[in-house]
């Protein structure tokens, strides 16, 4: 090697130690930040349930959900449908992560509130952390006069007034957006409730459910629920509620239509006590119509 070239490399190579130190020394001072992924469901409910979701902090977000179905003897009393149930709901972002919310049914006479809060985000490019996960609390409440009995085929026959239910629903929400199109959901489900809705119901029972999203469109996304129940009612016959549906995104407000065997909103209820097959045949074919608002009442408006 000539001496020119000898000095320059004498010279060269502790500049390069020096920088690589300063590099590990930065790193350290100011590491990555790591990229979360957003939107993996586009709102808070992926049609019947709760999604990963939660708004920014200060976000109010103003819903009205409607079922509609006919009568399984086939009388048709009214223009469109036998009977329609309607949920009013309003929930608040505390913080980022963490929401409450509260709700009323008209049709079955149920208010409804929940605590979410997400402790984990999914990570972009990265396995560290692949999924999102959240906790869902949910409680409803059903007066006494609003407790039907129902018949060996689950049509309701009178009023069974002996007191108030009480039904509590922890939910674990698991969720990955695999891509930019398609994001799915796992929940496993635990119910308790301090009376029984049916005659041999438990009281404790056990579910997991399913959910996913497709994006097909810059503002159009077909989504899916199923909800299967481990230990159902012995004696009245209940299925396990799914959901088909299209959601429509327009600004502020969404709008999710949705065919399905379940008519009641609270997640207790429309999990344990759907009584009705998912067919065409016999009138157990409820279309759901479900309008969210979002206003934003904080600085801090994102989505």
């Amino acid at each position: 090697m000539k001496p020119t070239k000898l000095l320059l490399t004498l010279l060269f190579f502790p500049s390069l130690l020096v920088a690589q130190d300063l590099l590990n020394q930065l790193d350290k001072e100011f590491p990555k930040t790591p990229v979360y992924e957003i939107a993996t469901f586009k709102t808070t409910r992926i049609g019947l349930g709760h999604s990963i979701e939660t708004r920014k902090q200060g976000a109010l977000e103003i819903s009205m959900y409607n079922r509609f179905w006919n009568h399984k003897e086939g009388t048709t009393q009214r223009f469109l449908a036998d009977e329609v149930s309607i949920r009013f709901g309003l929930d608040y972002a505390i913080t980022d992560n963490f929401t409450i919310g509260a709700g009323y049914t008209n049709f079955d006479k149920i208010t409804d509130g929940f605590l979410k809060y997400k402790f984990v985000k999914q990570v972009k490019n990265s396995k560290k952390s692949p999924f999102s996960m959240a906790l869902l609390q949910t409680i409803s409440h059903r007066n006494k006069e609003g407790l039907p009995e129902y018949d060996q085929y689950g049509i309701p026959t009178s009023q069974n007034n002996t007191s108030s239910v009480f039904s509590y629903t922890t939910q674990l929400l698991i969720a990955r957006k695999f891509n930019t199109k398609f994001s799915a959901q796992l929940s496993p489900i635990f119910i308790t409730r301090n009376n029984s809705i049916f005659e041999g119901q438990p009281k404790n029972q056990y579910a997991l459910g399913f959910g996913a999203r497709y994006k097909v469109g810059g503002h159009v996304s077909i989504v899916s629920e199923y909800y299967q129940v481990f230990n159902p009612s012995k004696t009245v016959p209940t299925y396990n509620p799914f959901m088909i549906g299209v959601n429509w995104e327009l600004s502020h407000l969404l709008l999710q239509f949705q065919m399905t065997n379940a008519r009641n909103f609270a997640d207790d209820t429309f999990i344990s006590q759907t009584t009705n097959n998912f067919n065409f045949h016999d009138g157990n074919f409820h279309f759901g119509f479900n309008a969210t608002f979002v206003l934003h009442l904080s600085k801090n408006k994102v989505n």
